[in-house]
């Protein structure tokens, strides 16, 4: 057996656990994709081989006594550089944390560990997380396995490649305002981000704590269920994930969506859409339908308000975090997330109180207009195809702006909403680029979301296609 690269989370663990593939084979392949691919598209900043291959043979071993495997036993994993692992540099990206050893380990990586999965190293992001588009002045730009002239996504840009060019079967990323939905749409795999408090937050680098979720990236909506039922459920070092119900994500991945209704937004989710996209989104709606999903007509609330409402959150929680740092060392913050995070010192606090007080009413009015008696929404995950590198970086700031700003327009309110969604590829634009829907879901129906992504994959390739030159190594 080789080309294990080819195999997906669920198909190598239960390669490892039937004994058709040892770990230690899984961990050198990935390992040598790390080293060869990682660099050529700016996807890791460290790789642990040694520690890799120990818990490798720990888990050949295990097999081999006939002891009970986790069920991730022997995958190898990647994940976001703002997850916590003790005594591993963790940079967030960022220049001012270049040298930081955290003393804890985050919950999502012990309860992979737990699991059995292999850790075998840590992949780019955005400086401090903020970026729609994977920019890094300090570490380089994360790029596209599809082409190098454009973006990985951000700011889980290294995750989102190293998945696509399939160095790992999955990765970590985290999600404030589109972080692991925008590289999951710009390199064609699949994406979660969870439920608000359903995944812990614990040991992992804060953006705007009441935005953030942590969830995988893979291949198929089934991976995704594997890792999501290892890492979601109660934290008490995370009082967010207390009432988290503990929830079946794989029992309901039956390939049926006979019984549920998704709702097709028009509105503000149409009308900033652009026609390529919209055509994208007709052609996967078709295949939902297909499985048995009924499709309604639905019309959202005043999404300026939501925007608003989730921007004046993030400003006051980052530049809060970031406040003494901004202040001493100002020079260490690229221009670009400089500007972002100043403005958050100078609202008042009774905006952000008045933005916390209104969040819960908003989220009602929200899932009673788009959502309305349906399972979940259907709605682009960007409204445009993946622009270059050269558009969100060259030109007036305005302009740059106004390019970037648009990638997270379906996406920053439901992070506002808390709500879960699950973005999956659905073909390419004219550019050559991945396209992707997102399924937006009420609180803690992440298994339905997954359901339906997973159904749309067992009637499409998409997620299958692997990018130009990330074959077989030499």
């Amino acid at each position: 057996m080789s080309g294990f690269f080819t195999l997906g989370v669920v198909e190598m663990a239960d390669a490892v656990a039937d004994g058709s593939v040892s770990s230690e084979a899984l961990a050198e392949e990935a390992l040598q994709r790390l080293e060869t691919l990682g660099p050529r598209y700016n996807a890791v900043m460290q790789i642990e081989p040694e520690r890799a291959r120990e818990a490798a043979r720990a888990v050949d071993l295990a097999r081999a006594r006939g002891d009970k495997l986790g069920p991730l036993a022997g995958v190898p994993l990647a994940h976001k550089d703002l997850l916590y692992r003790a005594g591993r540099v963790a940079t967030g990206g960022s220049l001012i944390r270049k040298d930081f050893v955290p003393d804890v380990t985050s919950s999502v990586l012990e309860r992979l560990d737990a699991a059995g999965a292999l850790d075998l190293g840590s992949l780019h992001l955005a400086e401090f997380a903020l970026s729609p588009t994977g920019f890094n002045v300090h570490y380089g730009h994360g790029l596209s396995p599809w082409n190098t002239a454009y973006g990985a996504g951000g700011s889980s840009s290294g995750s989102g490649a190293a998945v696509a060019a399939r160095m790992v079967p999955g990765a970590l990323g985290s999600d404030t305002g589109g972080s692991i939905r925008h590289p999951s749409a710009m390199c064609g795999v699949t994406g979660l981000k969870p439920t608000h408090g359903l995944v812990p937050l614990y040991g992992a680098m804060p953006l705007a704590p009441s935005l953030d979720t942590i969830g995988p990236l893979t291949r198929t909506a089934r991976d995704a269920a594997r890792m999501m039922t290892a890492i979601a459920g109660p934290d008490p070092r995370d009082g967010a994930t207390l009432p988290a119900p503990r929830l079946d994500f794989e029992g309901g991945l039956k390939g049926d969506l006979k019984g549920l209704t998704i709702a097709v937004p028009s509105g503000y989710y149409r009308e900033l859409a652009t026609p390529e996209i919209a055509a994208l989104m007709d052609d996967s709606r078709a295949v939902l339908k297909d499985a048995g999903a009924q499709l309604i007509e639905t019309s959202p609330p005043d999404m300026a308000l939501v925007n608003a409402l989730m921007q004046v959150v993030m400003l006051v929680e980052m530049s809060t975090l970031h406040r003494r740092w901004l202040t001493e060392r100002p020079q260490d913050y690229s221009l670009q997330v400089r500007a972002r995070m100043l403005p958050g010192l100078a609202l008042p606090a009774t905006r952000y109180a008045e933005a916390l007080m209104m969040r819960a009413s908003v989220t009602r009015d929200w899932l009673a207009t788009t959502m309305g008696a349906a399972d979940m929404v259907h709605m682009p995950t960007l409204p445009v195809a993946v622009p270059s590198i050269a558009e969100t970086t060259a030109g007036p700031p305005e302009d740059i702006a106004a390019v970037v700003g648009r990638l997270a327009a379906f996406t920053r309110g439901i992070n506002y909403l808390g709500l879960p969604s699950l973005s999956v590829p659905c073909g390419f634009t004219a550019n050559g680029l991945p396209a992707a829907f997102q399924l937006v879901g009420r609180p803690y129906a992440d298994p339905v979301l997954l359901k339906a992504g997973d159904a749309y994959q067992r009637r499409t390739d998409f997620h299958a296609l692997l990018p130009p030159g990330c074959g077989a190594l030499a």
